[in-house]
């Protein structure tokens, strides 16, 4: 696709005499309405074009939305050339089974064969009937960040494998693909455009004044917001988000969309179902503001699902946006955003309870708790391939808590990365550390690690384990020392020959951590009840110590009681006990208005009678 005309190019940057970004209020920029002689019939292909009008102007929006939608519609033509299963029967909602696992491509190392090959090896020997979906974490060529530095979207490392591997992986599981949006690798073509200042990188980046004050922006990171460089044009001062390896995009430009857009389809192509949308709630900046979750920002977001829907394309979207819950869930919109928005704030206060024995704050939470939206749902993980973020408990855990469950974790091993405020003063951004090793990292601390994936699991939305997870794997201080950043501590490469020996081994703490959550997991898949459009609420205790959600659905009725105690807990209130049931977890039958008695810390899923 040529580039679009300098003519519909904004941007956000000071320094190369552009048009500035059109506000909300502008004319020019409301979008189309129903009277407009060329809106489109189609309210999908309406909803882009009005998208797109916020950003570029109604005039420019239409030109953009035409070249899209061809676009993808040649992306739906090749995908039904190919038989492409995701195509049949229309959308499909997200359900019980719908469960994913978060990894890199490499987190599982071979012998002789490509890393990604040996990822479908074990995925199809051991996932197969509990995982339904692979969230492969960037498998692009990058210079840093394990991946989120990107230097081609469109290629796959050659030490992983490449496309057709990745194609394979997709045989028995949906896939998801992160598109790093916000940024790319200074190693980028695009970059080295902009260095020449050659079409088309050389306004794809956003050039700012030093002199200006940008104290207003929100920073994730202590590092510079500016970064100097060299160019055909003399020095310039780029904006980097990041790092000064992680060079900020200017999507004031259209023709910055028009190829994040393209490169979406592209990946729709390569079997992904699912696209991450990452670091996205820093997409668009503006002067004044703190550059986070912008009305534009927002209008891109629902762009790019516009254009999913018009050419009914099967791939939903997830925002990473790792904010306080109301800036994080804002990005459902009108249900014309993310189909998905992870669930933040559940792993700090799922790992806050469990260590500190107390489910006071999480109760708290759940209970103001809102549903996600129809046809929307939460991804509910408790960790990942980043640390465990601390924003999403502003508002809902004092600091002095949030502080000690700090000290605890550094005790253990962990780290703690800043971000600088506005005012120049740094606070804890994320904790990194290994979840296991969090949790005390011994056999002992076992039914605590294994109590908070069980709750972790009944919470509404869809669930995500993070490769490491499955296995308790440690704190990794040599991958810190060898790479010098903090979250490589819950990034090792794991040997699949040394995994399968552990895996063998049944009185491994491995072993005993992967066989009890797999079989929850395959558990959880047949339960209507666990489905994400099914009802959650949070049943009242008298023991503090006791958390209860009731789950149902049209067909099922699930009591989950969960014991943050370290002792046995006998529990004989008769609104929780004056149904019985059986526990799917155990197997066990409870009468009606037997006492139920939870061992230190268990968690109970009661199929209601």
């Amino acid at each position: 696709m040529p580039p679009l005309s300098q003519d519909a190019t904004s941007a956000v940057h000071e320094g190369r005499g552009a048009p500035e970004i059109p506000r909300l209020d502008a004319p020019e920029a409301v979008g189309l309405t129903r009277e407009d002689s060329t809106a489109p019939d189609d309210v999908h292909e309406y909803r882009l074009r009005e998208a797109l009008g916020l950003l570029y102007g109604s005039g420019a929006a239409t030109g953009i939305a035409k070249r899209l939608l061809q676009a993808a519609r040649t992306t739906r033509s090749r995908l039904e050339d190919t038989g492409d299963p995701r195509l049949a029967g229309g959308p499909r909602a997200l359900e019980a089974r719908d469960q994913l696992l978060i990894t890199y491509g490499d987190s599982l190392v071979g012998s002789g064969e490509l890393p990604l090959d040996s990822l479908k090896a074990f995925a199809d020997a051991e996932l197969k009937d509990c995982i339904s979906a692979i969230h492969v974490l960037p498998f692009f060529p990058f210079s840093s960040d394990d991946g989120f530095a990107v230097i081609d979207y469109r290629a796959v490392r050659n030490d992983l494998g490449d496309w057709s591997e990745v194609r394979a992986l997709g045989e028995h599981f949906d896939l998801m693909f992160d598109l790093v949006i916000n940024h790319c690798s200074r190693e980028h073509l695009w970059f080295a455009d902009f260095v020449g200042d050659r079409a088309p990188g050389n306004d794809f980046f956003i050039e700012a004044d030093p002199r200006t004050d940008h104290s207003a922006v929100t920073r994730p990171r202590n590092s510079p917001l500016l970064t100097r460089v060299h160019t055909y044009r003399g020095v310039r001062h780029v904006w980097t988000t990041f790092s000064e390896d992680q060079v900020d995009l200017n999507f004031g430009n259209p023709n910055v969309f028009v190829a994040f857009a393209e490169i979406l389809l592209f990946y729709l192509e390569q079997r992904a179902r699912f696209i991450r949308l990452d670091a996205v709630a820093f997409l668009w900046k503006r002067l004044g503001t703190n550059c986070m979750s912008l009305p534009e920002t927002h209008a891109a977001v629902r762009a790019l699902r516009s254009l999913l829907e018009a050419a009914d394309l099967p791939t939903q979207l997830l925002t990473e946006t790792n904010v306080p819950h109301a800036e994080n869930v804002s990005y459902f919109g009108d249900r014309d955003e993310a189909h998905l928005v992870y669930q933040f704030s559940l792993a700090p206060l799922l790992l806050y309870s469990y260590l500190f024995e107390d489910p006071t704050y999480l109760r708290r939470w759940a209970e103001t708790l809102d549903p996600a939206p129809e046809g929307c749902a939460y991804l509910n993980f408790i960790a990942s391939h980043d640390g465990i973020g601390l924003r999403p408990l502003e508002g809902l855990v004092p600091k002095d808590a949030v502080q000690a469950l700090l000290d605890l974790g550094h005790e253990r091993g962990g780290y703690i990365t800043l971000r600088t405020l506005a005012d120049g003063t740094e606070s804890a951004y994320e904790l990194n550390i290994a979840l296991f090793s969090a949790f005390g990292g011994t056999p002992a601390d076992i039914p605590r690690y294994l109590a908070a994936h069980h709750l972790l699991l009944a919470f509404q939305g869809v669930p995500a384990l993070y490769v490491h997870s499955l296995f308790g794997t440690l704190n990794d201080h040599d991958g810190v020392e060898r790479t010098g950043r903090t979250r490589s501590i819950n990034r090792a490469q794991l040997d699949a020959d040394t995994l399968a020996a552990a895996l063998a081994d049944s009185s491994s703490p491995t072993a005993e951590i992967f066989r009890s959550l797999r079989r929850a997991l395959e558990l959880r898949r047949e339960q209507p009840a666990f489905a994400p459009a099914a009802s959650q609420r949070v049943v009242p205790t008298q023991d503090s110590r006791i958390f209860v959600l009731e789950r149902r659905a049209d067909t099922q009725t699930l009591l989950v009681v969960a014991s943050f105690a370290s002792e046995s807990v006998q529990v004989d209130e008769s609104a929780l006990t004056a149904r019985g049931g059986v526990d799917l977890l155990t197997g066990r039958s409870l009468a009606a208005g037997e006492a139920m008695v939870l061992e230190p810390f268990q968690v109970l899923w009661i199929h209601q009678t």
